[in-house]
């Protein structure tokens, strides 16, 4: 937002309103009609897909500065994924064709928007590529070595998530993920 105008920030103020999000609350619910794209203002949000057995992927862990739903600008209708709060995180709901407008208008947002989507597409690479080419153990090993680098005023992500969101990051079941755990201690 640094590289709007003044009749621009106007625009966002005029058009959004801010939320708070108690720790468990959905930001964000796949398949729902957005109308809105949010901006994470303080908290820490887990991004995640459901797929058609009902189990829940962790797609990435959504920090302070970052937008959720940004795709709702681009003329889609819906929400491409989940969002639900991992700590109590504050959040403005920005109509999407403000958005729209900014994008249009600005280079620079845009810019910066699309810089954004890049290093999110990117990371989604990696997981989608630790996912096809890695056995449960180097997919295990490279989200903890993801989630170790999530820090919220210097507290580690480790105690907000529980063994299950662990393993829906790892596409493994709790169970196989408590025994790497456990194997992982022991080497």
């Amino acid at each position: 937002f640094t590289n709007l105008l003044p009749e621009e920030i106007e625009l966002v103020k005029d058009s959004k309103i801010q939320v708070q999000f108690r720790k468990g609350e959905s930001l964000t619910k796949q398949g729902a009609f957005a109308s809105s794209v949010l901006f994470v203002v303080d908290g820490l949000a887990r991004q995640y897909i459901v797929g058609d057995t009902n189990r829940d992927f962790n797609l990435r862990i959504i920090r302070s500065g970052e937008f959720i739903g940004l795709s709702a600008a681009f003329s889609k209708h819906t929400y491409d994924y989940s969002a639900v709060a991992i700590k109590d995180t504050i959040a403005c709901l920005i109509e999407k064709d403000a958005i729209a407008g900014l994008i249009k208008c600005n280079c620079n947002f845009a810019y910066g928007l699309i810089n954004r989507y890049y290093e999110n597409y990117s990371s989604l690479y990696d997981t989608i590529r630790s996912m096809m080419y890695k056995q449960m153990h180097g997919r295990l090993a490279d989200v903890l070595l993801y989630l170790e680098t999530v820090k919220y005023n210097d507290e580690s992500i480790f105690s907000l998530l529980s063994r299950k969101e662990i393993a829906d990051f790892a596409g493994l079941s709790t169970e196989s993920t408590v025994k790497l755990l456990k194997g992982f201690e022991h080497d």
